[in-house]
């Protein structure tokens, strides 16, 4: 079992950023390279190893001060196995562990997180529980993607992990404004099921669900962009399931929105953010931007 612990600390100075801290211990990395877009810094979050296993836990603490903005970002899809068979040996760690991450979040006034990290991608019979607090003071800005493949496809692991669990909940001031959990559960062998659907069988026939949540002065171009799309869709019934699937809802009267996305192939998904979400590239600059979505 691997206990990793990081910091980011994001501070501006005039058009400049600056990190007061940015730490990480194993199995967690942080990289922030030197990119040409004024009050915006990047942070890539990796794992080494190429992934994550049972028992690793991560814990991520993160300050955006004042007129600072920070763009998260993750180099592929987050990996989570089960174990692997050296790791348990060598630590002892119980087949039945849980993978966790957990990410704590202070957005100072106007300040911005934009979190777009890959998709986690839960291989057979992994546990994965990720827990993310957001709490924005005043004018503050947060765009946060959360999202989840059937994992390795190609191998017949559609679906086939034991548990995904995700929880983000967003803060302003004292306010909870939004609260989004996310809990996919393969029945365990020794407890009946209400029925013999399984896990593949509910979520089929879509092998990519994702939430994104926006609030805030920079995020509202963004919304109402979506807001005028979603607007102009008509609700019919369909004889076959759609490819692609998705919805809004407004939160704290129009000042955000949750969007939740389901598709048959990732890739749609993630097209469909990256055409959705280019009002966000004048913020960020169209080099992060590409690097988020391509």
């Amino acid at each position: 079992m691997d206990s990793g612990v990081g910091r980011i600390a994001l501070q501006r100075s005039g058009s400049e950023v600056s990190f007061s801290e940015l730490s990480s211990t194993y199995p967690l990395k942080l990289l922030s390279p030197r990119i040409d877009q004024r009050g915006v810094a990047v942070v890539y979050v990796l794992t080494y190893g190429g992934g994550l296993v049972g028992g690793d836990a991560i814990e991520l603490s993160v300050e955006i001060r004042e007129n600072a903005a920070l763009v998260v970002l993750s180099q592929g899809s987050t990996k989570v196995f089960k174990s692997r068979i050296g790791h348990m040996l060598s630590t002892q760690v119980s087949p039945d562990a849980v993978t966790s991450q957990t990410m704590n979040v202070l957005v100072q006034y106007k300040g911005a997180l934009f979190l777009l990290p890959d998709p986690v991608t839960c291989f057979r019979s992994a546990k994965y529980n990720q827990v993310q607090i957001f709490r924005l003071e005043g004018a503050a800005s947060v765009v946060i993607l959360d999202w989840v493949t059937s994992g390795r496809r190609s191998l017949g692991e559609e679906w086939a992990f034991s548990r995904y669990y995700s929880m983000n909940e967003v803060w302003v001031n004292d306010e909870c404004i939004a609260k989004d959990v996310t809990l996919l559960e393969e029945h365990a062998s020794s407890v009946p099921p209400l029925s013999s659907r399984t896990l593949a069988d509910a979520l089929a026939p879509y092998s990519c669900y994702a939430t994104l949540i926006l609030y805030g002065p920079l995020a509202q171009s963004t919304i109402r962009h979506l807001s005028g799309e979603y607007a102009e869709i008509s609700v019919f019934k369909h004889s076959t399931p759609p490819s692609f699937l998705w919805s809004l809802s407004h939160i704290r009267e129009g000042k955000g929105c949750v969007v939740r996305v389901a598709a048959k192939e990732t890739e749609d998904v993630r097209s469909w953010l990256g055409l959705r979400l280019k009002p966000l590239e004048r913020v960020i600059g169209n080099d992060i931007y590409r690097k988020a979505f391509s």
